[in-house]
């Protein structure tokens, strides 16, 4: 009645000018608030009301810190997460891609190889539940989570520019041994001898440097891609895990046993649906689609990771 009574008098819905509780803030205050959460960007917001009651001797509710915030434009997100890199770590990867920028059709020949690990359950550690004051040890309001290691299943695969490996299940440790008995002899090196020219690659995990694992593909006479250490980013074969952890993620029935795991993720990982072949660049983080390889686009790449050693 009132919004119709002031449209009827006055012909407008809109709050007058100076209306409502006066701001506890000033303008000045906004600024100091926006330095301060721009400091240290993790803070919450309780711990910038403590310092802004340090800093100024005037007490600040959370929630008007938060309010104040966003109406500068800065909102509380998930943060992206990378792997620390040393000086020597960008300079190996720096050199790496200026000594590839120039491949084409040689990336046809490379074999991309890895391990996985897929969990029974996944959450990212952000959950929430929706209910009424009063419901905390509801059921149905709690989430279980498990002290020690998540069920799942480690997983290995290797893909290639048109085709893929089969999909090994690796039970317990993956020593040197067991990557050579268990991985290697089976698997690995068949796919590679069915491929003309292939060019191996693995990363620089103990099981895959030992000097056993060198002796036998010395005589097995395997040629290898040197890979930089710290570089999982850079394998393609990481969006095909992506996707069938996106997979797993979006089912509505979620596996109860980590055998039926294996064979969800096995199903994922043979059928074609979510692997159309497309191009894609190592740099690009937001295309998550991958193939049974990788036309590899390297748009300049020692370019994108010179500026990625600038920035950091």
């Amino acid at each position: 009645m009132r919004v119709w009574k002031q449209w009827t008098d006055e012909c407008r819905t809109t709050r007058k000018s100076g209306s409502g509780p006066r701001n506890v803030t000033s303008a000045r205050d906004d600024r100091h608030l926006v330095r301060m959460a721009r400091t240290d960007r993790t803070a919450s917001s309780r711990q910038l009301a403590a310092l802004w009651s340090i800093a100024t001797g005037v007490s600040l509710c959370a929630s008007s810190i938060r309010r104040r915030l966003l109406q500068c434009g800065l909102r509380a997100r998930t943060p992206l997460y990378r792997i620390p890199l040393t000086h020597d770590h960008r300079r190996l990867r720096l050199q790496w891609a200026n000594q590839h920028r120039d491949w084409r059709a040689d990336w046809q020949h490379v074999v991309f190889s890895d391990e996985s690990r897929f969990n029974l359950w996944y959450h990212d550690g952000r959950i929430r539940v929706r209910r009424y004051a009063g419901e905390r040890h509801l059921p149905e309001c709690i989430i279980e989570r498990h002290s020690g290691r998540t069920p799942g299943v480690m997983v290995w695969g290797a893909i290639a520019y048109h085709r893929r490996s089969q999909l090994l299940r690796i039970v317990g440790n993956l020593n040197s041994n067991r990557y050579i008995r268990e991985v290697l002899q089976p698997e690995a090196v068949p796919f590679l001898q069915s491929l003309p020219g292939a060019v191996f690659q693995q990363d620089n995990a103990r099981p895959h440097t030992a000097r056993i694992v060198k002796s036998f593909f010395a005589a097995q006479q395997v040629q290898l891609l040197p890979w930089p250490a710290c570089c999982p980013d850079m394998s393609p074969i990481e969006h095909v895990w992506d996707v069938i952890g996106r997979r797993l993620a979006r089912d509505p029935r979620p596996v109860a046993s980590a055998d039926e795991l294996w064979l969800t993720t096995g199903v994922i990982y043979v059928e074609k649906k979510g692997f159309e072949k497309t191009d894609i660049s190592f740099t690009s983080s937001r295309n998550k689609t991958l193939l049974p390889v990788v036309r590899m686009v390297l748009f300049d790449y020692g370019k994108t990771l010179k500026a990625e050693m600038l920035s950091a």
